[in-house]
């Protein structure tokens, strides 16, 4: 999963902004469409709130809109008109970077993959399976079927959790 430039050169100016309200950047999503285009920004509780079970509130995000209106004002990084969106990635997150698939070892996740795998008129583009395993090239899947899948991180073009209701 690779962020487009556009995402990292957004990701470069908002990152300071968010930290500044005492929450985590999940993640962004920039979708230009025509005129008016759509910047969508992930927060989450920072690392020590999500040990005592603080989420992320309404106000935290009204927070981290109002800061990161005020230095896109500035930058101006994005032409033309644009909506600004601030939420949290909820229960079924997508991931933007290989690393926080790993705090979700053991859960279902999905998968839209690049390029088909599999053989014959098994071939697929998305996978849904329990995450078994990740490392620096790789991930490993068992669907509700029980077969296996091992994906290269080059070849994932979206990856998010499922919710599963306990």
């Amino acid at each position: 999963m690779k962020l487009s430039t556009k995402v990292a050169e957004l990701t470069t100016i908002i990152a300071p902004a968010v930290a500044a309200c005492d929450v985590a950047l999940w993640g962004i999503e920039f979708a230009p469409q025509g005129r008016r285009s759509l910047l969508r920004i992930y927060i989450e509780s920072l690392p020590e709130d999500k040990a005592q079970d603080k989420q992320v509130t309404i106000e935290d995000c009204a927070a981290v809109n109002h800061q990161v209106s005020g230095v896109l004002e500035v930058h101006d990084p994005i032409a033309g008109e644009y909506i600004l969106e601030v939420s949290s990635p909820g229960f079924d997150r997508m991931f933007f970077s290989d690393e926080q698939m790993q705090d979700y070892v053991g859960q279902t996740i999905s998968l839209r993959l690049i390029q088909a795998i599999g053989q014959g008129d098994k071939k697929r583009r998305k996978v849904t399976g329990k995450l078994d395993s990740i490392d620096s090239e790789t991930v490993q899947l068992t669907s509700v079927d029980g077969e296996q899948f091992e994906v290269a991180l080059s070849n994932i073009d979206k990856a998010n959790l499922v919710f599963e209701d306990a």
